[in-house]
């Protein structure tokens, strides 16, 4: 079984995102966090979905998935999944 972990970036990425969405619509920012968080941990089920980020030092680990306005980068180590960042599709993608 794939256990799933996260990266302090990516849990201060998902703090942020939760943040700004609060601050224009409090309701939405715990469903979106929440939401966020039940899809990220399917991928314990199907941890080859994303899509391979070239770029990467590591391609064959690394991989970008969306969930919907948002795109998590992780790695696949092992029976690890890592979560190295959370970022909406309008901002700048993050560092490797």
């Amino acid at each position: 079984m794939m256990q799933l972990v996260y990266t302090k970036a990516a849990v201060s990425d998902l703090q942020r995102l939760r943040a700004f969405i609060a601050a224009h619509d409090p309701d939405s920012a715990q469903r979106v966090a929440a939401e966020l968080i039940r899809r990220m941990a399917k991928l314990c089920d199907f941890p080859q979905l994303g899509r391979i980020v070239h770029e990467a030092p590591n391609p064959a680990l690394v991989r970008d998935m969306g969930f919907g306005r948002y795109v998590v980068r992780y790695a696949v180590r092992g029976d690890l999944i890592v979560i190295l960042r959370i970022w909406h599709h309008f901002e700048l993608r993050a560092p490797l």
